[in-house]
């Protein structure tokens, strides 16, 4: 029989909040975290609104010498691994080094640090960049360096795939669990707010214009665009029998997934193949072993341009017909952190099932023809403790993961 993945750990560095009790209030109370941008002067931009990390100290999380040497995109997974291996209940340096392993999505890299450093070599007096400007602004920096620092020598590797990579990086981490590693790290961090990130987010058309903090409006009529959003969520991946043997509590586990590709590039006037969505989304309910009746909640893509919308309402129907279950999103109150943002879905669906509470969506106010879904208006307790969660990439990539959410924890008096 093939060994069970479950997760045991999430650590969530995201604007919603700084671990998981924090990002919990922010999703039950539908606060919205979404501002001004601070991190550059983004004055000269049509966008000047995202999602950042406010009162993120990265120095509580890394030493100097990892400070100077990485990119913020970094100190946030620095910062999302060390709660997440506390929340486990884990050490900071893996005790078995061979039996653990990291693998994590990213789409953007280090665009901050990069940034300076080239500004110093076309502007600067020196004309030079620093020596790491080599190794930080790299895909698989952030892998490299939590494998350095936390002695993970498993399996490692790194996922491309926009926002679809954060589930792929967890699917990963099952086929690494099956395959003998007990522990895998897994999830997604970004931060791709840097005068030369939003440029290049902004050549795709799909960006929310202005300065408004409620630009972001998935499903909703007046949807114009996604706000941008740095943050995301890490998790510890444990073998099933590993994790009952040293008492370990579980959030729940990872029964199913699939990934397509639409085989087009994204532009100003595509919309994705909602076919080929549809199509991940059967084949994870399918390796599942879940049948469309038995899931309780949809976490979706929910990007927030039209026409992608009422493509992610139309693969919904196609899977579960005319009547698709319950959907939420807390996309609004965060911005849209590309694969952290998908890794951040899946840390609600499974603290929702530790809370015994399905969120209320965050919207839309009003539906857009087209995308008439059962959004969640009100938070109700799960019937059968499944959660679809669905992430589109930009250039054709669509993935699907499929969560069963171990019982809830026991309330306290009071409660």
């Amino acid at each position: 029989m093939s060994a069970r993945a479950v997760v045991t750990g999430i650590g969530v560095v995201a604007p919603s909040g700084i671990g998981v009790d924090a990002h919990w209030r922010t999703v039950r109370d539908g606060i919205r975290r979404t501002g001004p941008i601070t991190l550059f002067d983004p004055a000269s931009y049509p966008t000047r609104v995202a999602g950042e990390v406010a009162d993120f100290d990265a120095a509580a999380y890394a030493d100097n010498r990892q400070l100077v040497q990485t990119d913020r995109w970094t100190h946030l997974g620095f910062a999302a691994t060390r709660l997440a291996l506390a929340d486990a209940g884990l050490p900071e340096r893996a005790p078995d080094p061979y039996g653990w392993a990291v693998t994590l999505a990213s789409s953007s890299g280090g665009n901050l640090f990069g940034q300076r450093e080239l500004q110093r070599l076309w502007g600067g007096s020196t004309r030079t960049v620093g020596a790491y400007q080599s190794i930080a602004w790299f895909y698989a920096a952030s892998v490299g360096q939590l494998s350095i620092h936390h002695q993970f020598k498993g399996p490692c590797g790194v996922l491309v795939a926009e926002t679809a990579g954060g589930l792929d990086s967890l699917a990963h981490a099952v086929r690494t669990v099956r395959r003998g590693t007990p522990v895998v790290i897994a999830g997604a961090t970004e931060c791709p707010l840097s005068p030369y990130a939003l440029a290049c987010q902004l050549r795709s058309g799909l960006l929310s214009d202005g300065a408004d903090p409620e630009a972001y409006r998935p499903f909703d009529r007046s949807a114009g665009g996604y706000v941008p959003s740095e943050g995301g969520a890490v998790f510890v991946v444990e073998e099933l029998g590993h994790a009952l043997a040293r008492g370990a509590r579980i959030y729940g586990e990872v029964s199913g997934w699939a990934a397509t590709h639409d085989a087009a590039h994204t532009g100003p006037d595509t919309a994705g193949d909602p076919d080929q969505y549809a199509r991940a989304m059967r084949l994870a309910l399918d390796r599942a072993g879940v049948t469309a009746d038995e899931v309780d909640v949809v976490l979706p893509d929910a990007l927030g341009v039209p026409r992608y919308d009422r493509g992610e309402a139309e693969a919904l129907r196609a899977v579960f017909g005319d009547r698709p279950p319950p959907v939420t999103t807390q996309k609004p109150l965060t911005g849209r952190a590309h694969q952290g943002g998908s890794a951040l879905d899946v840390a609600t669906a499974l603290l929702a099932f530790r809370h015994d509470e399905l969120p209320a969506s965050a919207g839309p106010r009003e539906p857009a023809p087209g995308c008439e879904l059962d959004f969640l208006r009100m938070p109700r307790q799960p019937r059968h403790r499944v959660a679809l969660v669905g992430a589109r990439g930009f250039d054709g990539f669509n993935s699907a993961l499929v969560l069963r959410g171990a019982p809830p924890a026991p309330r306290e008096s009071g409660e």
